[in-house]
């Protein structure tokens, strides 16, 4: 199952736009989502350097202003987080032009890249975060997969693109970041050790994190059990989804649910081998929730919006499992696995509504067919939702 063709990227609009409004446009996002890919089909004609390769970094850090007659701008300069002080000359190059789009760097390090461009380029960088294919985006270059195909198969484009096995990209994706971008960031004395971390993790999907019980499974200090959380989360691997509450600094404090950015990865770590296994997992539920929620993080990210998805869960356990906040109001979502539609999908917006009686209806995403609306609310298709939070005004 792959294309020959170019898969239309959703966040390329934003792009073009960023690209005539800054003389830089950073854009960060796990390995292998297709940015270099979306610069160089956007940006022909541009100088092309990559810091992964070692002859180019070392030349990077011990001659930037030769590494720039090189490579000279319009330039894209691929994971630069790798020799940040080439931040402090694009900043004084940036500075000197007047045009637009000059700089197009990628990353794959959010926290690190983030702090390095507010340090050198606030204010010169616009800031993109590619997340690896939509369902949105797969079904207009006409793929058309099954609940239990998305859920074992997962988003990555390379998937999409080459005559790849699931089980062999994902195990060359896990062999990689270990490699490549974790022992870069911390210190791992025992891989069995994050490796069984990282498993358990994925048996967690779409669960509060724990970190008591999760340092008691692994075998590790909460200490480490934390840092290797922050460190998964800023290399895209995970992401923490708030609860919601008025005040900002209880948000802060609460805990978190946990996601994994690709679904497809979460799957292959519970020894998902196919469809029909995702069919008749355990935590099936939990995964689909799991695609659910970073397909409305992709929609809101692609449109160069703030993410602003949180869950909500009342002291007497009333839980909505998506909470898109959009101009000060709240669009509540419920999410089910299910196939076959029930009215009693939508019974949590009641407690929900009670406590914010000014939010819209609410709407149960499942994997269902039948699409009914009423005032109380409605009922969509998971592959429509990107086109629903698109929607939302």
């Amino acid at each position: 199952m792959k294309t020959s063709g170019w898969i239309n990227r959703s966040i390329a609009h934003e792009f073009e736009l960023v690209r005539k409004e800054y003389p830089v446009v950073t854009i960060t996002g796990p390995r292998q989502s297709g940015k270099t890919s979306l610069a160089k089909r956007l940006c022909e004609g541009y100088a092309y350097a990559n810091l992964e390769d070692p002859d180019t970094r070392k030349m990077a850090m011990e001659d930037a202003r030769g590494f720039f007659r090189s490579f000279p701008a319009p330039v894209i300069i691929d994971e630069v987080q790798r020799v940040p002080e080439l931040l402090s000359y694009i900043q004084g190059m940036a500075d000197e032009t007047k045009e637009r789009g000059q700089f197009i760097l990628t990353g794959s390090h959010q926290i690190e890249l983030a702090a390095a461009i507010s340090q050198s380029l606030a204010g010169r960088s616009a800031l993109l975060r590619l997340l690896p294919l939509s369902i949105e985006e797969l079904q207009q270059a006409g793929f058309q997969l099954t609940r239990d195909e998305l859920l074992h198969r997962g988003l990555m484009p390379r998937l999409y693109h080459e005559d790849i096995r699931t089980g062999t990209l994902y195990a060359e994706y896990f062999q990689n970041y270990i490699e490549r971008d974790l022992r870069q960031f911390t210190t791992i004395r025992n891989l069995n050790h994050f490796e069984k971390f990282l498993r358990i993790l994925a048996g967690r999907v779409g669960q509060v994190i724990n970190i008591s019980s999760l340092a008691n499974d692994t075998g590790v200090a909460r200490a480490t059990i934390n840092e290797w959380l922050n460190v998964l989360e800023a290399s895209f691997i995970i992401f923490r989804l708030s609860p919601w509450f008025e005040n900002a600094g209880k948000r802060a404090i609460k805990t978190p649910k946990l996601y994994f950015t690709e679904p497809g990865l979460a799957a292959w770590l519970l020894d998902i081998d196919s469809p029909a296994q995702a069919a008749r997992d355990p935590l099936m539920g939990n995964l689909f929730e799991n695609m659910v929620v970073v397909e409305a993080l992709k929609t809101r990210t692609n449109a160069g919006l703030m993410p602003n998805l949180y869950f909500y869960r009342d002291g007497k356990g009333n839980e909505v499992d998506l909470v898109v906040r959009h101009h000060r109001t709240l669009y509540p979502f419920e999410i089910k696995a299910a196939e076959t539609y029930s009215p009693e999908m939508a019974k949590g917006f009641k407690p929900f509504h009670s406590r914010f009686p000014g939010s819209p209806p609410g709407t149960v995403i499942y994997a269902g067919d039948l699409e009914p609306k009423s005032e109380k609310g409605a009922f969509i298709n998971f592959r429509n939702t990107s086109e629903f939070i698109n929607g939302i005004k």
